[in-house]
């Protein structure tokens, strides 16, 4: 292991002093985000990101020169000796961390952190989230921001030049974007179709439809009477559900419309970018956020908003001790923060290089588990209010059951004998009769305030039973419904331009503009995501959300840990993040880096095996007789269909490697990206870092560079390389 290690560092470092950036196309992965800056006009942000400057062979380089050091407003600028005039950057700071957080906060902050919190211990559930949070979440968000900020590429290209061995990282990440930009579209096609709904003058699932015969008859849909109205429209109307995934019915062509539909808006948002204006992200980062203080008030102000509250947040102390809590407190961390996607690293590559990325991973990362725990509240607050509500009709339909059979008011403190027992009961007047005991509703608020659900089942089916209440449900419903499709679409966009940016990248299709390629790529998207537009879409989408991207972004975010901890050399990361910030990272994260982080995601994805293997996997079926879901193993083609999706992902990592060692050159970057480590050094007043006890103890950092576990795999320090 030492020797394979030893051969991948030397290639890792003959390759860092050799290579050029993945081709000038790179610079244009994310053009629709960035704007110009032309003829040396500046700006607070914009103006001191010198990270564009394309050294190329066949590039035209304008140059200036100037003070290293300028000031604005009594503060020093970063202003690198020579710097290029014709560059690209984010607009502003505000920009990019609106895109970032955009770009992490998505659906699952809404509709699983809620339900997950209340399944796992309500209150006690923070506590491993936080953990969490704190060994894996921060600190893998803040290595994906750094190395891009650094290597300033996409995930292609930053894992190739940490080591060509590596390049299957990047592509893996790729190939997970595609599967998930896949089955995606396919939420915000469901949340289009609820929003044009929401507009009817009474909104079409707040009662059960009738059934008309020929004599002109009717009676209300027996389906719909044995489920819910909410229940009902979901599966029936919007779905048209089938019985199994074996069998596909009538093919859905209300939700084939709104697909592409929904594709079409993925492809205009892609094509016309976001920082160029710089409205969009504002809208669609912001907005959801809006809506939620909106719903904030309005919940907390309705009748039974404090038991839902409370039925959240009451800790329950011995779910502490379960490890499967563990293992959902930190695969909700992970997926939340959306790590391992490529989309940060692509994100961060366009900040100014001295831009302090520990703030940014800190701050975003903050911002999205508190986005969560508000989420939470607005949820459960409305919860509340619906099961306050159904309590109380409960509690009604039984107070006027018994009256009917007494023939006055009954105390609820009465005992009543069980269903179908003979009992005698004597009245003021003396009389006493004997009544045979009907059958009463139980009515119990904890049960009903506990009949959550994560994920569509809460979107479309609690949610819209809690809106079905409201004065002016149509408004509530257009908002609630606006706010889903906007947190998906930005979330969306990010994803599938990593996919873009990986084309660009291998240079697969490379006389062909960006603006076709898109246009390609959202078609063909378009065409495969077709597969979810039929009675069995729906168990097709429960595959493809199960499994395409849990596993592989597990098993990609280990090797990310993996390749910059003993690699691309943990000394050498922190010595660029120095250079960058003005800091070094503490013992704390480097820790988390080579130890921590890679066994947390090693014990989750082994969690996760295990979980499968004991209780096994399926999906919940719809009952049309039943008006419930039961739970059905997958079948044999389905099974076949999710190795198929995990293996298509990760195999890239091993092939890589294997591929390079025969020779075999899948990413051809032979160009580095720009970096003044000189004028960074200068400007933050870095000396050179001496090795310290702690850091030799930890991670057999020694004086001359050298650092593994227990022998040495890097034998000499490289200096980074600085813009001639």
């Amino acid at each position: 292991m030492a020797n394979t290690a030893h051969l991948v560092r030397r290639q890792s470092s003959r390759d860092l002093n050799s290579q050029r950036s993945v081709d000038r196309l790179e610079l244009k992965e994310m053009r629709g985000r960035l704007v110009p800056i032309e003829n040396g006009s500046s700006g607070s942000y914009g103006a001191t990101n010198i990270a564009f400057e394309d050294t190329s062979p066949n590039s035209k380089i304008k140059s200036s020169c100037s003070s290293k050091r300028g000031s604005q407003d009594g503060k020093a600028i970063f202003k690198p000796d020579c710097a290029e005039e014709e560059r690209e950057s984010w607009d502003s700071k505000l920009t990019f961390l609106l895109a970032t957080v955009g770009y992490a906060v998505g659906l699952g902050n809404v509709w699983r952190f809620p339900y997950l919190a209340q399944k796992n211990g309500g209150g006690a559930f923070l506590i491993p989230y936080f953990i969490m949070l704190a060994i894996e979440g921060i600190p893998i968000f803040y290595l994906e921001l750094a190395i891009g900020q650094r290597l300033r590429k996409g995930a292609i290209g930053v894992w190739n030049q940490v080591s060509p061995f590596l390049s299957g990282i990047g592509i893996s990440s790729a190939v997970v974007s595609f599967n998930v930009a896949l089955y995606y579209n396919t939420i915000i096609a469901w949340c289009l179709f609820y929003f044009v709904q929401s507009f009817q003058s009474k909104l079409p699932w707040a009662e059960c439809p009738n059934v008309y015969f020929p004599n002109g008859s009717y009676i209300a849909e027996p389906e719909c009477t044995i489920s819910t109205p909410t229940q009902y429209f979901w599966y029936r109307t919007t779905l048209m559900i089938s019985p199994d995934i074996d069998t596909p019915e009538a093919f859905n062509w209300k939700i084939a419309l709104a697909l592409v539909a929904a594709w079409i808006l993925v492809y205009l948002c892609m094509i016309k970018g976001i920082a160029s204006s710089g409205k969009v992200v504002y809208v669609t980062a912001t907005f959801p956020y809006l809506v939620l203080i909106i719903f904030f008030f309005r919940g907390i102000t309705l009748k039974g908003a404090f038991d839902g509250l409370r039925h959240l947040f009451t800790p329950s102390w011995h779910t502490i001790l379960d490890p499967v809590v563990w293992l959902e407190a930190g695969t909700q961390i992970f997926f939340s923060l959306g790590l391992a996607f490529g989309g940060l690293i692509a994100f961060s590559s366009y900040n100014p290089v001295n831009n302090n990325c520990y703030r940014d991973a800190v701050m975003v990362s903050l911002t999205n588990c508190f986005t969560s725990m508000f989420a939470g509240i607005v949820v459960f607050s409305i919860i509340g209010f619906k099961a306050t509500m159904i309590y109380e009709k409960c509690l009604d339909t039984r107070n006027n059951t018994l009256m009917e059979l007494v023939g006055q008011p009954v105390s609820s403190e009465l005992v009543f004998p069980t269903e179908g027992t003979l009992f005698n009961i004597t009245y003021d007047n003396g009389t006493v009769r004997r009544l045979l005991m009907p059958a009463l509703p139980v009515c119990d608020l904890e049960e009903e305030l506990g009949k959550s659900a994560s994920g569509t089942g809460l979107a479309f089916i609690i949610f819209t039973e809690a809106i079905n209440q409201f004065p002016g449900a149509q408004f509530w419903s257009v908002l609630f419904f606006l706010m889903l499709f906007t947190l998906g679409i930005d979330s969306q966009f990010g994803t599938l331009e990593g996919v873009v940016t990986s084309i660009v990248d291998m240079k697969l299709f490379p006389n062909l503009p960006k603006e076709i390629l898109t246009g390609v790529l959202c078609l063909i998207c378009c065409l495969i995501s077709m597969s979810f537009a039929h009675g069995a879409g729906s168990y097709v989408f429960v595959l493809f959300d199960n499994f395409s991207g849990n596993f592989p972004l597990l098993i990609i975010a280990f090797f990310e840990c993996v390749g910059v901890s003993y690699v691309y050399g943990l000394k050498r990361f922190a010595d660029d993040i120095e250079m960058m910030t003005g800091s070094r990272p503490g013992l704390y994260w480097l820790i988390c880096w080579k130890y921590l982080s890679p066994l947390a995601m090693l014990s989750i994805l082994v969690a996760s095996f295990v979980e499968i293997a004991v209780d096994g996997s399926g999906y919940s079926a719809w009952v049309a007789e039943k008006g419930e879901t039961v739970k059905h193993p997958w079948p044999i083609w389905a099974i076949l269909l999710i190795c198929t999706l995990v293996l298509v992902c990760v195999m890239w990592i091993p092939g890589a490697a294997i591929g390079r060692l025969f020779g075999i050159v899948l990413i051809d970057d032979n160009e580095k990206a720009w970096f003044p480590a000189s004028d960074l050094k200068d400007f933050h007043g870095i000396m050179p870092h001496e090795v310290t006890t702690a850091e030799t103890l930890l991670f057999c950092i020694r004086a001359d560079g050298s650092e593994g576990l227990c022998c040495p795999t890097y034998h000499s320090y490289d200096d980074v390389v600085e813009d001639e």
